[in-house]
């Protein structure tokens, strides 16, 4: 295994412990039925340019929780994760989702 995948194995594993189930799905595609409460996420890029090439690369992920319970109590152990920055909440399809950014 490379060192991003060791990496984000270790999120995964973090976010199963905190959902407290392995309904954690890293970039799932369209076809996947996800069970709720569920946390997916997905890796991200961002480049600092210099001298007409990438000076910096800093990689993140972002992590949505989706679930039917607005007072869920999993959104504040996830806001608790050391490098995390919370962006936004919102609700879509009856359902609650929180959306995070770890770096």
């Amino acid at each position: 295994m490379g060192k991003l995948e060791d990496k984000r194995l270790i999120l995964h594993s973090k976010l199963c412990n905190i959902l407290g189930s392995t309904h954690v799905y890293f970039q799932p595609p369209e076809s996947i039925r996800m069970i709720y409460p569920a946390i997916r996420y997905e890796r991200n890029i961002s480049n600092i340019h210099a001298d007409n090439s990438v000076y910096k690369q800093d990689y993140r992920y972002i992590i949505t929780f989706i679930h039917r319970d607005p007072d869920d109590d999993i959104v504040d152990k996830l806001s608790k994760i050391p490098t995390c920055r919370v962006d936004r909440s919102y609700v879509a399809d009856n359902l609650y989702h929180d959306v995070f950014t770890i770096y």
